[in-house]
């Protein structure tokens, strides 16, 4: 007897539509499904401690990630994160790491001085606390931001005009990365929760953000064996690679580096030339690959996977866009191809066609970004980038001075496929790309791409993904049947704490033989029986409450999955796919401070989101 499930699934693979199936039980499979956050930042941080954040260290923050409630440093208030997270990297400014924190505390480090010279640390001494205590410490050390220039010529004097700007800020950075290292090792409960200790090296010539998040595996004992890598030390990606490298070798420790915040790099973070100035050749192509496989495309400061102008035809293109800069002046913002992950996508092809290496093969994942030391990304839960910011009145004009608290996003979260809870395992997920991002919801997604899968492959989708394909970050090479197109095998399911699902989408990019890139989105699977018409599908309903933010519950579906085959394939042309799932539309921050605020509107920004999840691509390497 045919099990009804596999008849169902064989008729709709014939009819083109999609099919819910029910999730397994992660006990016996090759991978499990772990949420975190890989960019957090504590009181360590210059920036958070200027902003607000007096008190919240990485003790707490590890903490109030594993459901702890700890007391928010601004608002004094017990807060709590309304789901635990599997993971937390502390990853604290190596520039000025502790610096700001014991200047405030202890006072400036200066040995032996005379009487004048104690005179005037005692006055800057005294000037500093007040700034902050005032709310005005980003201001008094307003020559952190760097002023807009050309990042390129800008670079040359980076490092030097940094490390000028907080004299005594680097008295207590070993003391700060020491006790991270301890803080982490005791957080650390491998099956459980693992606590990585990480730090984020801040490239920022020009204005242009640079940034990258570094991941490493070391311990208490490991980890003292070097301090974390600056843009202090040098601005340059290549040399923090060649740091990373050299000290692989010396202390037997791994790394990992995550660009983040690609929209405000003023298109040189995927740009074809390098910081320097240099065309990017196969060797530089394969050294940025070792080190940074994966992306951070969603964050607080916005959303990187792509822009409307970028994208045209897309019609989910427009997303949370922060359009601001991070120096010290106003300046407009200009969209380029360098500053988006979709465009970089299509830049590696091309690169790869031309170099015979790809140096934007990338995963994606979404993290936080937040300088409260609360890995928070629910909207009704978000406190803000900065501590100052976590108080509604004060959305109007946050502690950056050009970004309203409303430009920011509350996003996003890191969604990994590891073999097991720990930090090896995760790491190894990252470099192989099994990864995938979400704006803060807890959609459930798997991906895989193969040649011959059907319908009845997603009855058990976790064990014949691995057997016939790959997963999200793999590779697909050339089949030797001409007539066969690469086939993927999508599943989604709705966060068990949030919103329906809309649709699913394939977004593809592709390069032909002129080396011009292209990209299409297709709708594989929707809810609500809606039809497409001329190729498109109707929007789903807003059935967002505006007098109260909350949804109704009668739109969307639970799961969406389907086998989808390429209808467009060309077995000669280099391509890529992924996986982009929206949510049902839900009140964003700004409508429910809005709210409790009752005013009219939140300044013109959006009242309601389309969360979603963007997988890892899947690529396809004649």
């Amino acid at each position: 007897m045919i099990h009804p499930r596999f008849l169902i699934a064989a008729m709709l693979l014939l009819t083109g539509q999609q099919i819910a199936v029910a999730d397994s039980h992660q006990d016996s499979l090759p991978t499990q499904l772990l949420w975190g956050d890989t960019h957090l930042h504590t009181n360590n941080s210059f920036d958070a401690f200027l902003n607000g954040n007096k008190s919240v260290s990485p003790d707490d923050a590890y903490r109030f990630a594993q459901g702890e409630p700890v007391i928010h440093a601004y608002t004094r208030t017990r807060v709590q994160i309304g789901t635990p997270l599997d993971f937390l990297v502390v990853s604290d400014h190596a520039e000025f790491l502790g610096g700001i924190k014991d200047i405030y505390n202890d006072g400036i480090g200066l040995e032996d001085p005379n009487p004048i010279e104690r005179l005037v640390i005692w006055y800057r001494e005294r000037r500093i606390r007040e700034a902050i205590d005032s709310g005005r410490g980003q201001e008094y050390f307003g020559n952190i931001l760097p002023k807009p220039a050309d990042p390129r010529e800008a670079a040359a004097t980076y490092a030097e005009d940094l490390g000028q700007a907080i004299p005594g800020a680097y008295v207590s950075a070993g003391n700060a990365w020491h006790g991270l290292l301890d803080t982490a090792d005791r957080h650390n409960r491998p099956g459980t929760f693992t606590a990585f200790a990480g730090w984020e090296w801040s490239s920022q010539p020009g204005g242009a953000n640079l940034h990258r998040v570094v991941i490493t595996n070391a311990d208490a004992t490991s980890g003292r064996q070097f301090m974390p890598f600056a843009s202090t030390d040098s601005p340059y990606p290549e040399d923090l690679w060649s740091w990373l490298s050299r000290t692989e070798a010396e202390t037997g420790v791994r790394f990992l580096a995550i660009p983040h915040n690609s929209n405000v790099s003023k298109g040189v973070m995927f740009d074809v030339e390098t910081l320097r100035g240099n065309v990017i050749d196969a060797d530089y192509a394969n050294r940025r690959l070792r080190y940074e496989p994966i992306a951070e495309v969603t964050q607080i400061k916005g959303d990187s996977e792509t822009h409307e102008s970028l994208s045209p035809e897309d019609e989910f293109a427009k997303f949370e866009t922060y359009a601001h800069y991070l120096s010290t002046a106003r300046e407009d913002y200009v969209v380029r191809p360098g500053d988006y992950v979709r465009s970089a996508l299509k830049t590696g092809l091309a690169l790869g066609q031309k170099i015979g290496a790809n140096p934007f093969k990338l995963g994606m994942i979404g993290s936080t970004d937040s300088h409260t030391g609360l890995s928070t990304a629910e909207e009704a839960n978000f406190w803000g980038k900065f501590a100052y910011d976590s108080v509604p009145e004060k959305k109007s004009a946050n502690a950056l001075g050009n970004a309203p608290g409303w430009a920011m996003s509350a996003s996003g979260l890191a969604a990994v496929w590891a073999t097991e809870n720990s930090r090896e395992a995760i790491m190894d997920a990252m470099f192989r790309r099994e990864v995938y991002a979400t704006t803060g919801t807890r959609i459930r997604v798997r991906l895989f791409g193969g040649w011959q899968f059907t319908a009845d492959d997603l009855t058990d989708i976790h064990r014949t993904g691995y057997e016939k394909g790959v997963p999200m970050g793999g590779t697909l090479t050339s089949t030797t049947s001409a007539d066969l197109s690469p086939t993927l095998m999508i599943f989604a399911a709705r966060d068990p704490a949030g919103a329906n699902l809309d649709r699913v989408q394939i977004v593809k990019g592709w390069v032909d033989e002129t080396g011009n890139t292209h990209e299409r989105v297709f709708d594989v699977a929707w809810s609500d029986n809606r039809q497409q018409i001329d190729g498109k599908l109707a929007p789903v309903a807003d059935g967002v409450d505006r007098r109260t933010a909350q949804t109704t519950d009668d739109q969307g579906a639970p799961e969406l999955s389907v086998v989808w085959t390429d209808p467009e394939f060309n077995a000669n042309r280099s391509a890529f796919y992924y996986a982009r799932v929206l949510q049902i539309p839900t009140a964003r921050h700004s409508l429910m401070d809005r709210i409790a605020l009752g005013k009219e509107n939140a300044e013109d920004y959006p009242e309601v989101i389309q969360e979603r999840a963007y997988t890892s691509p899947i690529w396809y390497a004649p």
